[in-house]
């Protein structure tokens, strides 16, 4: 089920009930397009997302942790200015779009009652967060400034006179109305009677206006059906539905079709419900975002690497032919009295190989014993890049390997890991640092790893980026804690807290271990683990190389459950 008008009617009726007459106490901005409300009412801290983000815009309490940028937003400062100590005295939906206000009532300056409004628009790139003063109708504030270039229509900017979008000309679900039996006495086919309530109804998404055609094919009394229909929205069961063609999706209540269900997960709050559903989507989306750069650098500097590999195998390949050269230079040296000068190629017999003819070619350009310098020149150049061609094989294969480690790293890290890996990747040099301001930055302290306790109370720590565990290895860990890596493969460093674990405090550190790596999707993946003082790093190596021996090696399948349960 879309974030459609109907989901918009329940999250509300949800919010409402929890934030009525709370406070809000702060006020964050970590992501761009991101806003938290943390409101106090009914004795409890309750963190309000409200979010513009185009891919998952959103409004929702959530348990997700975040983490604040060092510096706040002009927008957040103004939130602060104008909300912070505000009360809510209701939060409403504007008919049956996805269109969410929070009332608010305040002091201005002078101790004047003030009553503001923040008006949630929840329409993909459209998405918007607005703060408007009820008296006056202008807008203080939004977290997408669009200007009169952009929108003839609506200027959303400080200080102009704030239009709500453009409502659609459909009916409003909730207010009494019998065109749904009008349609479904019409229309008895599940795919045309679902397209028909789309265009009827207000806020109706696909999967909405499909679990509403069902019930009323599936009813003798289309009145009953259609009100039992709309009392799920305010007595909801959030669900969340994985059916049988493989796809995941969030609903208010189950599907009637049962048949189409392949597994289904039951949660207490709409809430709780979207954090399941898109924490690990939006934090994906927020690192992409934020490592758009780090991405396309690595990215070329694997094509580019992978490139001269392909380059160097060739020319290995074609060292492999150094002794034809050669054989060909000694058969003409002994036979240079029999080849004609000028000759622009000779058959000779080859006694290397059961004195058969061996046809070679010669340049009419050069005399016969020159031909033969030609050959033995060839040979020795081929000769001597062998070692040349291994040994930059080598360098470019740990270069690659290195990339791959970085890019897993990426593709595992939260928004606030980016910063850590730009960091490294400057440090390396494939990102220039851009100003004086940015070098003082560079050498900012590295954070802390992510802890993790075992089910005996162990504590286990991850490194996500090479900086964490080239800290982790040789910084925090003591000498006869446990460290483990997956064998073979990028992926993180895992300390164990302790010289003797169990052997199932060692089993989940490897199930961290892999989880963390780029094998996370695989099974019977190969975890390494030995004290570490056993690890070395080499001179020169780059962040997060080691090098190490006596190691046991333990096999697991990563287990994103369990991995949860070791979260401290």
């Amino acid at each position: 089920m879309a974030f459609d008008g109907f989901f918009t009617h329940a999250i509300v009726h949800e919010l409402n009930e929890l934030l009525a007459t709370g406070r809000v106490a702060r006020i964050h901005q970590p992501y761009p397009a991101e806003m938290i409300l943390v409101v106090r009412a009914h004795r409890h801290n309750y963190n309000v997302l409200i979010s513009a983000n185009p891919t998952y815009p959103r409004i929702q309490i959530t348990d997700v942790p975040f983490k604040n940028p060092p510096t706040p937003t002009n927008f957040t400062m103004t939130m602060r200015k104008f909300l912070e100590g505000a009360i809510i005295s209701s939060v409403q939906q504007i008919d049956n779009d996805r269109i969410v206000q929070i009332n608010f009532t305040t002091r201005d300056e002078l101790g004047d009652n003030q009553e503001l409004k923040l008006v949630i628009e929840i329409m993909a790139r459209h998405s918007n967060i607005s703060l408007i003063s009820v008296k006056t109708g202008k807008i203080i504030d939004t977290i997408k400034h669009v200007g009169s270039d952009q929108n003839r229509y609506r200027t959303l900017l400080p200080g102009a006179t704030f239009i709500m979008a453009p409502q659609q000309e459909k009916l409003n679900p909730f207010i009494a109305n019998q065109a749904y039996a009008q349609l479904a006495h019409k229309i008895t086919n599940l795919e045309e009677l679902a397209k028909e309530l789309q265009q009827a109804y207000q806020g109706m998404g696909r999967q909405t206006a499909k679990e509403l055609a069902y019930e009323l094919l599936n009813s003798e009394n289309a009145p009953e059906a259609y009100q039992h229909f709309l009392r799920q929205f305010n007595q909801p069961t959030p669900s969340l539905v994985e059916y049988v063609n493989g796809k995941v999706d969030f609903t208010v209540f189950p599907p009637a079709d049962s048949q189409t269900i392949a597994n289904l997960t039951s949660y207490q709050t709409l809430s709780e419900l979207l954090d399941a559903f898109y924490a690990n989507k939006s934090q994906r989306d927020r690192t992409k975002q934020l490592a758009s750069e780090l991405i396309r650098v690595v990215h070329n500097e694997l094509k580019k690497n992978k490139n001269k590999v392909k380059k160097l195998n060739r020319t290995l390949s074609e060292t492999e032919k150094a002794d034809d050269f050669r054989i060909r230079g000694e058969i003409l040296t002994t036979y240079l009295r029999d080849i004609k000068p000028q000759s622009t190629e000779v058959t000779l017999l080859n006694f290397y190989d059961e004195n058969k003819p061996l046809k070679i070619k010669l340049s009419n350009q050069l005399t016969p014993s020159r031909n033969a310098q030609k050959y033995f020149t060839k040979y020795q150049k081929l000769k001597k890049a062998v070692s040349h061609v291994n040994e930059q094989l080598a360098i470019t294969n740990q270069e690659i390997a290195y990339l791959e480690n970085i890019q897993s790293q990426i593709e595992l890290a939260n928004p606030e890991d980016t910063k850590e890996i730009r960091l490294e990747l400057q440090q390396q040099g494939y990102l220039r640092v851009k100003n004086t301001r940015n070098k003082k930055k560079a050498r900012v302290q590295v954070s802390k790893p992510e802890a993790f306790k075992s089910s005996d109370g162990t504590e286990i720590l991850v490194g996500k980026n090479n900086l964490q565990n080239d800290r982790l290895s040789f910084k925090i860990a003591n000498k006869n804690d446990i460290w483990l890596h997956v064998k073979d493969i990028p992926g993180s460093h895992v300390i164990i807290r302790d010289s003797d674990p169990s052997e199932q405090t060692i089993q989940e550190a490897a199930q961290l271990a892999a989880y963390y790596s780029k094998g996370r999707e695989s099974a019977h993946v190969p975890v390494d683990y030995l004290p570490a003082k056993l690890l070395r790093k080499p001179n020169g190596s780059k962040p997060g190389f080691v090098i190490f021996e006596g190691q046991t090696t333990i096999y697991v399948t990563p287990n994103l459950e369990i991995v949860q349960q070791l979260q401290k």
